[in-house]
C-alpha cells in the first residue's frame, strides 16, 4: 500500500483513522490533525528536517509536481484522492508545512450527511430536487466546513445520461456518473510558462458539448465565464465559492465579475447573478466540531441596487446535549420557491411538505 513507505511512518495512523479529517504538519517538530471536528496536537514529530523533505519528496514522486525556492509551494493530491499543500522556504519561515485534507471515503452518500446531522430530510430531498432539475447552485462556506462533500454527494444525483465536465484547481471530486470528463488547473513552470486557469478551463470546457459544469471553487476572474456559461443555457451548473453568508457569497461573485477586466457596470453584474444562480448552500462548522449546512437561500431577482435573497431553511441553535453536542434545528420559511418552477418545467416536482413552513429536528451526528 502506498501508505506502508518508511517516509509516511509519523503521520501513517492518521492518514488510516477515519476520524481525522485534517493533518497539519508545521515544521519536524508540530503534528497537528483535526479528529471529530476538534484540532489537537500530537506526540508525533519527525526526526529532522531531513526525514520531512523525505516524505514531502515519496509524496511528490507521483505526481509529476515540484516544489523549490525558486517555487516554494505547491497543491496536489494522493492516490486515494486526499488534498495536500506544502510550503518551504523562504515563505515558510519555520520550516516545511503539510496539509493534507483527507478525501473522506465515510462520507459517499447523502444518508451519510442526514445521519452526521449536517441538513435536516427536508432539505435532503430540496436539494436532490434541485441538482436532478438543473438548477444552478452555489456551495458556500468557510474553509473545511464541508462543502465540497457535499457538491460531490449530491452531484451523484445528476442523471447517467449527461455529459459532466469537473474543472477544479487540484482534482478532488469523485463522481461515479459514466461520463464525465475531469480537468485540472496547470501552475506555470520554472520559466513561467505552460499555466492553465480555471477560466481559460471553463471556457475551453463550452466547446466540449456539455450538460454541466462542475466548478471545484470559483475565485476570480472565472466568475465571468461562468455566469456567462449559465446565461448561454449552460443549465445545473454546481460550484464552490468561499465565503462566510448567502450574502457575502453574492459579495464575492461581484467583486470577481467587477475585477475581471472587463468592466462591467455593477447593475450588470447583479442581474447576470440573479438570472444565473438559483440556490446557495450554505455551510459552517459549529462550535463542537460539526459541519452543518446552515441556510439554504434562494436568489429571487434585484431591486434597487442589490440582489434579492430568501433564506429557505435557516439553522438554529437550541444548547448542548449531555455529551457537549450542538442541539438545534433548521426552521423553514415556507411558500413556494420561485426556482422550483423550473424543476416541474423539466419533470421533477417537489411536494409541498418539503417547503411547508416549520421547523426539523437536528439528529444527534453519529445516530
Amino acid at each position: 500500500m502506498y501508505y506502508d513507505h518508511p517516509a509516511f511512518t509519523p503521520i501513517r495512523e492518521f492518514l488510516r483513522d477515519p476520524f481525522v479529517s485534517e493533518i497539519m504538519i508545521n515544521g519536524p517538530s508540530q503534528i497537528f490533525v483535526e479528529r471529530k471536528g476538534r484540532m489537537e496536537l500530537t506526540a508525533w514529530r519527525f526526526e529532522d528536517a531531513r526525514q520531512l523533505d523525505f516524505m514531502i519528496e515519496r509524496m511528490l514522486k507521483p505526481t509529476g509536481r515540484s516544489v523549490s525556492p525558486a517555487a516554494p509551494y505547491v497543491d496536489f493530491r494522493l492516490p486515494d484522492g486526499s488534498r495536500v499543500n506544502v510550503t518551504i522556504s523562504p515563505i515558510a519561515l519555520d520550516g516545511a508545512t503539510v496539509t493534507v485534507r483527507k478525501a473522506l471515503a465515510n462520507y459517499t452518500e447523502i444518508a451519510d450527511l442526514l445521519r452526521a446531522g449536517t441538513l435536516s430530510n427536508r432539505m435532503a430531498h430540496l436539494l436532490i430536487a434541485a441538482v436532478k432539475g438543473r438548477l444552478n447552485i452555489l456551495f458556500s462556506g468557510g474553509a473545511g466546513t464541508g462543502k465540497t462533500t457535499a457538491l460531490g454527494i449530491l452531484g451523484t444525483y445528476i442523471p447517467d445520461t449527461e455529459r459532466i465536465i469537473t474543472i477544479e484547481d487540484t482534482a478532488e471530486l469523485q463522481l461515479r456518473q459514466r461520463h464525465v470528463v475531469r480537468l485540472e488547473c496547470r501552475r506555470a513552470n520554472l520559466e513561467g510558462r505552460g499555466e492553465v486557469t480555471m477560466g481559460e478551463l471553463v471556457v475551453n470546457a463550452l466547446r466540449m458539448r456539455p450538460t454541466r459544469i462542475i466548478i471545484g471553487e470559483v475565485r476570480g476572474g472565472e466568475a465571468v465565464d461562468m455566469l456567462q456559461a449559465i446565461l448561454t443555457g449552460h443549465q445545473g451548473c454546481l460550484a464552490v465559492v468561499h465565503a462566510s453568508s448567502p450574502v457575502d457569497a453574492v459579495s464575492r461573485l461581484e467583486m470577481m465579475a467587477m475585477s475581471s477586466g472587463l468592466q462591467l457596470p455593477l447593475w450588470a453584474v447583479h442581474k447576470q447573478i440573479a438570472a444565473a444562480i438559483d440556490l446557495v448552500v450554505q455551510h459552517d462548522m459549529r462550535p463542537d466540531g460539526s459541519r452543518k449546512i446552515t441556510r439554504i437561500t434562494e436568489v429571487c431577482g434585484v431591486e434597487g441596487d442589490g440582489v434579492i435573497l430568501r433564506d429557505m431553511f435557516a439553522y438554529e441553535r437550541l444548547g448542548v446535549d449531555a455529551s457537549g453536542r450542538e442541539r438545534g434545528q433548521w426552521a423553514c420559511t415556507g411558500g413556494e420557491p420561485v426556482c422550483l418552477a423550473k424543476c416541474v418545467m423539466r419533470g421533477v416536482e417537489v411536494l409541498p411538505e418539503v417547503y411547508a413552513a416549520g421547523a426539523d429536528p437536528s439528529p444527534a451526528a453519529g445516530s
